[in-house]
């Protein structure tokens, strides 16, 4: 699934799935994003190996605007016994910071719920610290608490 929206007058945005050719730029947007864990190049070689090929069950999509990706959504798809059929979460949500407030993030969003969609996922959930504003305008819903225990160091 593909498509194509203009940000402003000069600038075309395409969404796409992710490939293997992707893995350097979006390592370098994984560094924006600002998280408690600090990434590993040789950790996420091998994540981004596993998403990429294996799609049942995760969805990988770039934002590409004139051959560069400038934005990232990373979704999981699974079966939990609470939602009687598949619920969808959104792992992982990034533009590049000079690439923000054109609507890139929305178009990732909307591609990825088109997707879940025909997967038939029942639900699609996010967890964030800092985007909560983002999400509301796009008709999501505080519903419960997000908890989290480091396991390791």
């Amino acid at each position: 699934m593909s498509t194509t929206a203009e940000t402003s007058h000069t600038d075309r945005v395409s969404i796409r799935q992710a490939t293997l050719a992707d893995a350097d730029a979006i390592f370098g947007l994984l560094e924006q994003l600002g998280s408690s864990f600090r990434p590993d190049r040789s950790s996420f070689d091998e994540a981004f190996g596993d998403v990429v090929r294996e799609e049942d069950d995760r969805i990988l999509y770039v934002a590409d605007r004139g051959g560069v990706v400038v934005g990232y959504a990373l979704t999981i798809v699974v079966r939990p016994l609470y939602t009687n059929g598949l619920s969808a979460e959104l792992q992982e949500l990034v533009v590049d910071e000079n690439a923000r407030g054109v609507g890139i993030g929305s178009q990732l969003v909307t591609m990825v719920e088109a997707e879940c969609r025909l997967r038939g996922a029942r639900q699609l959930t996010v967890a964030s610290s800092r985007g909560a504003a983002f999400y509301e305008r796009l008709d999501y819903r505080s519903t419960a608490d997000f908890l989290k225990k480091v396991l390791s160091s």
